[in-house]
């Protein structure tokens, strides 16, 4: 069923973090319902809001990763690309940042 897609550890690792969190804030929500807020992002959100616009910008960071790998390995004459762990944790911290400070 899942052959169409190459499920490697770190995009099992991203998929099954991205479940928890919507798992999380599901029952977040449920005890404790959200009121509007302004943070750094230029519109008033909810918790709801930031996770979506944190999960965006998630894979928006993995996805130019993934694409600007060759060119970081080029660019500091690395001997292979770099590891696509170090784009999870860089977009994991974007969506911790997004859902606290966003």
């Amino acid at each position: 069923m899942f052959d169409w897609m190459v499920w490697t550890t770190p995009v099992a690792v991203f998929f099954a973090c991205i479940a928890l969190t919507l798992v999380g804030m599901t029952i977040w929500e449920i005890k404790s319902p959200t009121t509007l807020r302004k943070g750094f992002l230029p519109i008033a959100t909810t918790r709801g809001d930031r996770l979506f616009i944190g999960l965006l910008s998630a894979a928006y960071l993995n996805l130019a990763f993934i694409g600007l790998a060759a060119k970081f390995a080029a660019w500091f004459q690395l001997e292979q690309e770099p590891s696509v762990w170090i784009s999870f944790v860089v977009s994991m911290g974007a969506l911790l940042l997004i859902m606290k400070k966003g």
